[in-house]
């Protein structure tokens, strides 16, 4: 009987993402098939990294080799499933590590991580696919910039975010000229620099991708509702909006989005899962972002797209641990 590779699954990481990525590590431990993997949660913060063992508690990973010493035999991992949002699991620097490891991993290269983390870079190279986009203006901290220029450029309201962050923290939606300045100052606590983008009215959807060399998933789209003024973190993780799926929506408009996500997957030479998020007003469709690690928690957008096609959890992440190990 051929043995069953060890999957490690890796969690936390350095970001004010920490909590969401263990919830998600959690829920794909508990969604990796048993039959032909074993999965071993790492967490990993900063210099310290363990492997989260169910009798023995924490073990320290030797980052010499990435594997671990268990009742004194060496574990070595086949594949690492990375479920780090935000810094490093998500920025390039992990896909940097385990490349020198030469252990596949579930996410695209170090280069489709580093550009898709930052907003401003990833927004100039999906252009090409012709999908619409937002005005914006980059800041890097200690730049000078004039609040009154940049509501002449971008109007009322202007959302304000890092370009390197997610679940919502740091972002703001201006409304009045007297708050830019504080929603500045906030986003610049969460990263070094920050895009500032016209607000567009519409409705918020968004939609998973997978492709792999034999198989490409476009999942269904999804509309997002808010209760909030936004799709904040609250919104997003303590039950303050309302998800959709399938969206209510003309099938030329599902149509039009998963082409569209589909085309900037392929712009970005994505791996494994990823969710693109758009707003569309008057059919015009916006891209906003693209989450190359998106959350996998009970309360996530793309489980809930798998079911609707008909499809499972456990059999999705068959598909993109045998997808990593086949690049090896």
């Amino acid at each position: 009987m051929e043995s069953k590779l060890n999957i490690a699954i890796l969690a936390g990481g350095n970001s004010s993402e920490a909590n969401i990525s263990l919830k998600s590590a959690a829920q794909i431990s508990g969604w990796i098939d048993a039959d032909k993997y074993n999965a071993y949660t790492v967490f990993i913060k900063g210099t310290s990294w363990a492997l989260k063992h169910p009798e023995l508690g924490e073990i320290e990973i030797d980052k010499n080799d990435f594997s671990a010493t268990v009742k004194g035999q060496k574990l070595k991992f086949d594949c690492a499933l990375i479920a780090i949002h935000g810094t490093p699991g998500e920025n390039g620097l992990l896909q940097g590590y385990l490349e020198m490891m030469n252990i596949p991993y579930t996410t695209g290269s170090v280069m489709n991580s580093s550009f898709t983390f930052h907003k401003y870079y990833c927004k100039e190279l999906v252009k090409e696919t012709g999908v619409n986009l937002a005005k914006g203006i980059n800041l890097k901290r200690g730049q000078k910039f004039d609040t009154k220029s940049i509501i002449k450029t971008l109007g009322l309201p202007i959302f304000v975010k890092p370009n390197e962050s997610g679940s919502s923290y740091g972002v703001s939606k201006v409304k009045f000229a007297e708050d830019l300045l504080p929603a500045i100052e906030n986003a610049f606590k969460e990263d070094r620099t920050i895009i500032l983008e016209e607000f567009i009215s519409g409705r918020e959807f968004t939609c998973g991708v997978f492709k792999s060399d034999s198989k490409e998933i476009v999942m269904p789209v999804t509309e997002i509702i808010s209760m909030n003024e936004f799709f904040d973190y609250e919104a997003k993780y303590q039950n303050k909006s309302k998800e959709v799926t399938p969206a209510e929506i003309s099938e030329s408009l599902t149509k039009r989005i998963q082409e569209f996500s589909s085309k900037i997957y392929d712009r970005l030479d994505c791996r494994g899962i990823v969710r693109v998020d758009y707003i569309v007003d008057n059919e015009n469709i916006y891209f906003l972002e693209i989450n190359t690690v998106p959350g996998m928690s009970e309360a996530s957008i793309i489980p809930q797209q798998v079911r609707a096609m008909g499809g499972n959890m456990r059999d999705m992440f068959t598909l993109v641990i045998e997808d990593a190990v086949s690049r090896k």
